[in-house]
């Protein structure tokens, strides 16, 4: 990946948690169930034995994936941003669209994406069109839906840890 993976505390957090999850309790509870199946004779039909081989898989994808993620994060506490009177990463951004309509936006890193809880990655056209905007500011957004203007309202940052 080229860009750095910015990431919040929370969410370095949030990926050490299922990390942790998976390699210290589920798996170790799959291969038991595996083994177990192994002992009841012919694999070929065996269900227990071919869902959890299937399952083991997954898992071991996933936590490949999540300890690749984790090496790549450059964590980043918004609470320590020092200009707050413009967006950067961890800003609590509110924005009007063309229709006056306020949301309350989140810019987190991109493992923290999740737009129906207004968390926005940091490399979304979204993000990136806001970045370094001051209240005031007007941008347009290219979306799936077609270009849009915001206005940005308020720029706010955590306080505390992150």
């Amino acid at each position: 990946m080229d860009r750095p993976n910015y990431i919040t505390p929370a969410g370095y957090a949030a990926l050490r948690r299922e990390y942790d999850t998976l390699f210290a309790t589920e798996r170790p509870a799959l291969i038991e169930t595996i083994a177990w199946a192994a002992g009841n004779g012919d694999r070929s039909e065996n269900g227990d034995y071919i869902y959890g081989r299937k399952r083991l898989r997954e898992i071991d994808r996933r936590l490949g994936w999540l300890s690749k993620r984790m090496k790549a994060a450059k964590v980043v506490d918004p609470a320590a941003q020092a200009d707050r009177t413009r967006i950067w990463f961890g800003a609590i951004v509110t924005v009007a669209d063309d229709d006056d309509h306020e949301r309350v936006l989140t810019l987190v890193g991109d493992d923290e994406t999740d737009t129906s809880a207004g968390r926005v990655g940091w490399n979304s056209p979204f993000a990136r069109a806001l970045r370094g905007a001051a209240v005031g500011d007007l941008r347009r957004v290219t979306l799936p839906a077609g270009e849009r203007g915001y206005a940005v309202v308020g720029i706010d940052y955590p306080r505390g840890d992150g």
